[in-house]
Order: structure tokens, then C-alpha cells, then sequence
């Protein structure tokens, strides 16, 4: 029987640049880094990590990552605040999530969300 998912792991054509994206949008960095093949992250009780791939390694489209997050609008303004270009403001969903979407460096697409209270 699965559990729980451990970790995920994401492919980078650039590992400075995608740590520094993480880093930026407040992920604990564990191990690796800026020089390394692969880092990894805290995610609450879980990891995204990251792996370095060769530039002529190509990736279409592949789904989104969604990550629960405190408070969604003030993580949008903190992003916003750093330079970072969110797809739309943060929003209410039908499916009762309040969230908004991110793409980071490598092309990964990235929620962030929180369950809208009753």
C-alpha cells in the first residue's frame, strides 16, 4: 500500500539558476547547490529536488506541482515583490482552493494554493 509521496525530483538545464528560483520562493535548501548535479528541499515534511541535465535533454510539458501554502496572496505579493512574473493573480476555485500558478526557469508549472474555509 503507498503511504505518502516522498519527494519529487525536477529536471534543470540551469542547477544556479533553479536554486536560486527555489531559494527565492522559500524552500529550505538541504543538500547541493548553485555548482551541484543534483539539491534537494524541503517541501513541510516532504522534498522537491532538483537534477541537472545536459541542454540538448528536452522536456514538454509534463504537469503541475501544488504545494499548500499558509497564505496564498501574501506569497504572490512576496513573489511579485522579488521580480517574479506569476500566470494570474490568486484566485477562489469552484473546487473550494484558493490558489494561483507559477512556471519556474525550466518550464515546471507550480501551484500554490490553500483550502478556501466555509
Amino acid at each position: 500500500m503507498i503511504e505518502s509521496i516522498s519527494a519529487v525530483t525536477l529536471a534543470t538545464h540551469d542547477m544556479r539558476l533553479a536554486v536560486r528560483f527555489y531559494r527565492m520562493l522559500g524552500f529550505e535548501l538541504l543538500y547541493g547547490g548553485d555548482d551541484a548535479a543534483f539539491s534537494s528541499f524541503r517541501a513541510g515534511s516532504n522534498f522537491i529536488n532538483l537534477i541537472a541535465q545536459p541542454s540538448e535533454r528536452q522536456w514538454s510539458w509534463w504537469g503541475r506541482l501544488i504545494f499548500y501554502v499558509s497564505d496564498v496572496d501574501a506569497l504572490y505579493s512576496r513573489l511579485v515583490g522579488a521580480g517574479c512574473s506569476p500566470d494570474a493573480a490568486p484566485r477562489d476555485a469552484e473546487w473550494g482552493e484558493r490558489f494561483f500558478h507559477l512556471t519556474d526557469p525550466d518550464g515546471h508549472e507550480l501551484s500554490f494554493a490553500r483550502p478556501l474555509r466555509s
